[in-house]
This record gives C-alpha cells, sequence and structure tokens, in this order.
C-alpha cells in the first residue's frame, strides 16, 4: 500500500506529519507530489526526508513541466544528500501560474537519473505512470510501475492481462469525495470511468467514498494481478485509514 500525502502550499508541515501519523498503520510507503495540481508547494523532496524521519519510506514525485536540466540535477543531488532514492517522474499538470519549461520530458528525466551516480549512494530507483492504454516500450526501462486511477476493477484487470512492465506494478485507487470531484476528474484524467450510481451514493453519504475505496483495494488484492496500490485518500486519509485498519 503507497499513500499518497497532500504536500502543504504554506511553510507549515504539521498537516503533513498529521497525515504520516494516521495512515502508518495502513502504509507501506508515501508518494509525495510535486507542485501538484499546478500549484506551488514544498518541495516533494523536503516532504520525502520528513517521512524518512518520522521512519517511514517515501517515494518523491518530480514533474518535467517545472524543471530544465540544471534543475533536475539540483534536485538528484539534494535527493542524495538528504537520503531520497525513490522517485516517480510526471509530467506535470497544467500550471496555475507561469508557464511549462518545455526542456525535458520524462524520457529524458530517466536517463539523466540513470546516469547519476554518488559515491557511497545506491542508485536512484525510478518510476513512470501509465494509463489504460498499451505501455510505450520506453517506460519499460523504469523500475516500478503507477497505473492510472480507475474506479473500474474490470478495466484495471483488462490492461493488466496486456501489459506486464518487468518491476511491481501499482494499481491507482482514489477516493471520490464529492460528486463535484467526480466532474473534476472526468474533465482532467482521459478514460476514467465513474459509475453514476458511486457518485449518487457519495451524494447522499461521504463515507460512500471511503467504502468503496476500500472494497477495491480489497478486489485489488483478491485479484493477484498488482503489486500493490497506489491510494489517493484526498481529504478523507481519516476515515479510509480507520476503516482499513478494522481489517487488519
Amino acid at each position: 500500500m503507497i499513500a499518497e500525502i497532500e504536500p502543504p502550499t504554506t511553510p507549515d508541515l504539521r498537516k503533513v506529519r498529521h497525515q504520516i501519523g494516521v495512515l502508518t498503520p495502513v502504509a507501506d510507503a508515501f508518494l509525495i507530489p510535486d507542485n501538484h495540481i499546478g500549484r506551488a508547494t514544498v518541495s516533494s523532496i523536503a516532504v520525502a526526508h520528513e517521512v524518512a524521519q518520522m521512519g517511514g519510506r517515501s517515494i518523491a514525485c518530480l514533474n518535467s513541466r517545472d524543471r530544465n536540466l540544471l534543475g533536475l540535477r539540483r534536485d538528484l543531488l539534494t535527493a542524495a544528500a538528504y537520503g531520497v532514492r525513490e522517485f516517480l517522474f510526471v509530467f506535470g499538470d497544467k500550471p496555475v501560474a507561469g508557464g511549462r519549461t518545455s526542456e525535458l520530458t520524462v524520457r529524458a528525466m530517466i536517463d539523466e537519473a540513470r546516469d547519476t551516480t554518488f559515491e557511497g549512494r545506491a542508485p536512484f530507483q525510478i518510476g513512470v505512470t501509465a494509463g489504460l492504454r498499451p505501455l510505450p516500450a520506453w517506460k519499460r526501462t523504469a523500475d516500478f510501475t503507477f497505473v492510472q486511477v480507475s474506479y473500474s476493477l474490470d478495466a484495471l484487470l483488462r490492461w493488466r492481462e496486456t501489459n506486464d512492465p518487468p518491476g511491481p506494478v501499482f494499481a491507482g485507487v482514489m477516493v471520490l469525495a464529492s460528486a463535484a470531484m467526480a466532474r473534476r476528474l472526468a474533465a482532467t484524467i482521459p478514460d476514467i470511468e465513474i459509475p453514476a450510481r458511486l457518485v449518487e451514493a457519495v451524494d447522499r453519504d461521504p463515507d460512500a467514498g471511503v467504502e468503496a475505496a476500500c472494497l477495491q483495494i480489497d478486489q485489488l488484492r483478491d485479484s493477484g494481478a498488482f503489486d500493490g496500490v497506489h491510494l489517493v485518500p484526498v481529504s478523507r486519509y481519516r476515515q479510509v485509514s480507520a476503516r482499513l485498519e478494522k481489517k487488519t
């Protein structure tokens, strides 16, 4: 179970520490986004170091949107200094302010990270994301793969039947918190299927999204098709953790 946490948009790490503490009983590692949804946040590398300080394992996202080559090299150096060695390289959402640098691609970032070594430090482990479509050959060079969030177990299993990356593969599960969130997801994630009955259930009871996510996690585990789950609990992390703790 890899739980995604919300990095802060202010210079205050208390909420991050609270998320880590609440989710630690059910999470094996934490994924830290990088300026997610196009907003400035505290560095994912700094938050990954915070996770390590609390005794956890972290995966820091780095996006190609905000970086040139020098910026990436700085980030890899900083990560090595902090002992952060696992990354998820992503393209990045459309920024709220400013534009994309357009200098780096995810593929180029992987090549640079593979060529970067520091004496006495283990090599970086690099992950990529995958949509529910054939995986490009260059992404098969990654150490692990995060599959796009989907509310359809069948869609995830169909993808897995025809895609077999060499490293661990994690299925994306996101808690649906509201009908408004459903509309935003449908507008931003290609090919996502959100059952109308789930949207209606969440409209009646916000905890229905938590129950649905936990059920999907159980179904994915029972299928044996994936090596784990990338859980995005959004603001419902307390409820998700409590629900999953009851099952352990």
